[in-house]
């Protein structure tokens, strides 16, 4: 069900602000509420409610997913760059004064703020009858699920962060540890387990808030960050995890439009747009839902282009595996999306597309003469319009949207494309890690051969390998099983909001070493070509950076805003003081 966007709003002493709303689901209704005292504003249940549907809140903001978690997770790989603003971002460059770091900082500790006012506000509207203790518990153990999932996603990013853990911190506190972060995270899992609900009880009209097993993915995923295999099998194999969530038969299906919430998804950020559907010049509210796929797409569709993929890794696709066409497009590839196939007939139906053929422009035109249905031609790559310094290759992930125009045509459309954080496939390959690091090499490899399985539409090769080299030459089998697992989480992860964060987790220098494999990278700050075309998409190699991970860099530095109000905090060392 879809719901009308509100407005919601916290008391000020529980240092909760107002934020515009872009939801989905009946569960994010809300209200406007103001006051002084928490007795006069939580008088309802309703009220109770709307104080956790705030903490996710938090969550639906651009800057925070897109242009801090997407980008660390995609960027700091080499499978994807950035154009434009952000291109620090290729060589590792990222600084302190990057605006949306300091909007992930921010929002992650407002949403903090909001979880720890929560306890103490649920626990006396439970004492005073105002919720029943059956609500009472599943909103608290949201409100820990929460903030158990903000840490982990700031300490995968940054590594040590404060720990805030009372409504009445004063914003002071120095960093703890990444692995005191990532104990706390824990914790707050644990008794989230122990409090939500199960996938197989949640109403429909619930559907997208916290479970049982999206707690237990999270539980298992920071037990691996403090190398707690044994304790992470654990989680991962928790029936909460292995009888509610599957994976999708085709893998097509796991993040179509139509698909939204499925059986796979542990956990993903709901949006919606209601009123408005036209661009308004701004990137808030409805722009930022569409905006958050739109900067993956051409700029010959769209008025983005922002981010676009290196060839590399479409070529590192082993044949027959059906993820390359859903996950990276180039030069003669169609979108195979069903969802854009149905609405616009594929690429054709695009207005930028028609209009373009239509005024004769050569970009839209196929060797064949008719309009084309195509990511670019070989002859003619898509390189972007303003600048052609992208490689010609683009995120078939972010391109499933039907509703979405990409900022072409009389009117932009935007739409209510749900941000997929944890699904049932990056368990398995965890699961796999931990059965590698705990010497069952067989459980491993069961594992990976489901989620292989899936990828080749039935039963996937038994030698598994890359299907070229980064510089086109043929690839060797691939026989270290954790080898074997990082490069599943890459063919089947990349694009979402997980690659860097499992890469990093798998140790120090685990990550550097694992991008110079996969893309021969060097010292170099510059964009530089392969050293040789190719095997498919002959000579279309250009835009490419191949810049090594720097010591220290696979850190995001803490924004120098957070610096400035808590002087107890100290800069990451690879950024300076």
């Amino acid at each position: 069900m879809k719901m009308n966007k509100k407005y919601v709003a916290l008391i000020a002493l529980f240092a909760a602000l107002m934020a515009p709303l872009a939801c989905k689901k009946n569960f994010l209704d809300q209200t406007n509420t103001f006051s002084s005292t928490a007795d006069a504003t939580f008088q309802k249940s309703s009220d109770v409610v709307a104080l956790v549907n705030s903490i996710y809140d938090g969550y639906q903001n651009s800057d925070l997913l897109k242009k801090s978690i997407w980008y660390y997770a995609n960027f700091q790989t080499h499978d994807w760059f950035n154009y434009g603003a952000d291109i620090i971002w290729n060589n590792y460059q990222i600084t302190s004064d990057f605006g949306a770091l300091a909007t992930f900082w921010n929002n992650a500790y407002v949403d903090i703020a909001r979880s720890n006012a929560a306890f103490g506000i649920i626990a006396s509207a439970k004492a005073k009858g105002i919720v029943t203790p059956e609500l009472a518990d599943r909103l608290t153990g949201e409100a820990y699920f929460l903030r158990g999932m903000t840490y982990y996603y700031l300490a995968g990013s940054f590594g040590g962060v404060p720990l805030e853990l009372s409504a009445t911190s004063n914003g002071l506190t120095p960093r703890s540890t990444q692995d005191q972060v990532f104990t706390q995270v824990v914790a707050d899992m644990q008794k989230a387990e122990t409090l939500l609900l199960s996938k197989s009880t949640l109403q429909a009209k619930d559907l997208g808030r916290a479970t049982k097993g999206a707690a237990y993915g999270y539980e298992g995923a920071a037990q691996m960050w403090l190398k707690n295999y044994t304790a992470a099998l654990a989680a991962f194999n928790n029936p909460e995890l292995t009888s509610n969530y599957h994976l999708m038969p085709n893998f097509a299906d796991v993040h179509e439009f139509d698909h939204q919430n499925n059986d796979e998804s542990l956990f993903e950020i709901q949006f919606d747009v209601q009123g408005s559907q036209s661009w308004d010049g701004g990137w808030q509210n409805g722009g930022e839902v569409a905006w958050i796929d739109d900067f993956s797409w051409p700029e010959e569709i769209s008025n983005f282009g922002y981010d676009y993929g290196n060839p590399a890794l479409w070529y590192s696709y082993q044949s027959g595996d059906k993820r390359r066409a859903l996950t990276i497009i180039g030069p003669g590839d169609e979108n195979v999306s069903p969802g854009i196939v149905n609405k616009w007939g594929g690429i054709k139906g695009y207005p930028a597309v028609i209009s373009g053929f239509a005024a004769g422009d050569q970009r839209y035109m196929g060797d064949d003469g008719k309009i084309i249905n195509t990511c670019g031609t070989l002859t003619r790559p898509w390189y972007g319009v303003s600048d052609q310094k992208r490689s010609g290759y683009y995120c078939a992930k972010k391109w499933r949207d039907p509703t979405l125009t990409g900022g072409t045509g009389p009117q932009v459309i935007f739409g209510s494309q749900n941000q997929i954080l944890l699904r049932y496939a990056e368990i398995l390959l965890s699961r796999a890690e931990c059965k590698v690091r705990t010497g069952d090499i067989p459980g491993a490899m069961a594992d990976l051969k489901t989620v292989r399985d899936r990828a080749f539409g039935g039963s996937a090769p038994a030698v598994m390998k890359d299907g070229a080299n980064f510089d086109g030459s043929p690839s060797t089998a691939i026989t270290d099983p954790l080898q074997m697992v990082l490069s599943e989480y890459r063919h089947e992860l990349t694009a979402e909001y997980s690659l860097f964060y499992d890469l990093r987790r798998a140790g120090p220098g685990v990550a550097a070493a694992f991008i110079h494999t996969a893309y021969g990278t060097d010292a170099s700050s510059t964009p530089q070509p392969n050293p040789a075309p190719g095997p498919t998409h002959d000579g279309l190699l250009h835009g490419v950076w191949r810049t090594a991970l720097p010591e220290g860099r696979d850190l995001l530095p803490i924004p120098q805003s957070a610096i400035g109000l808590n002087p107890n905090l100290t800069q990451n060392p690879a950024y300076g003081k």
